[in-house]
């Protein structure tokens, strides 16, 4: 009991000072479209996005054969794959789409995409891919 006591306090005191960790790595994901002023088209601005991908995320493709996602339409995007199913893209919710995740620099879970990367996607891209699933993710 006396032990349970010591941690509690002990717990009070991080509250207050907290541990130094140092400055983050990276910003924080927010959900926000980082330019609401400007539309973002699957069209014109994420499809070519996509093509890059589509070496190995299109039938024949290790990434399709391993993980079954397909990356070569709207439709076959927004089915997902095997393991990433419809969380690949949730509209309004880039922060949660594993597509979003999984082509930032520390995903989640395994390697960051493009596996044959670097180059990875680039800042901008990123921003359309962040604010295109921001926007809804619709098929304009």
């Amino acid at each position: 009991m006396r032990g349970l006591a010591l941690a509690v306090a002990l717990a009070g005191c991080l509250d207050v000072v907290g541990p130094d960790v140092g400055a983050p790595l990276a910003a924080r994901c927010t959900d926000d479209d980082s330019d609401p002023g400007t539309a973002v088209s699957f069209s014109r601005d994420i499809a070519p996005i996509l093509k890059r991908c589509t070496f190995c995320h299109a039938p024949g493709g290790l990434g399709f054969e391993l993980g079954r996602l397909d990356l070569t339409s709207y439709g076959a995007l927004r089915a997902g794959g095997a393991v990433s199913g419809s969380n690949i893209v949730i509209p309004g919710q880039p922060c949660e789409s594993i597509i979003v995740q999984k082509t930032s620099e520390g995903p989640p879970f395994g390697a960051r995409m493009p596996f044959n990367g670097p180059p990875f996607l680039t800042a901008e891209q990123l921003a359309l891919l962040h604010d295109w699933i921001a926007e809804g993710a619709g098929e304009n």
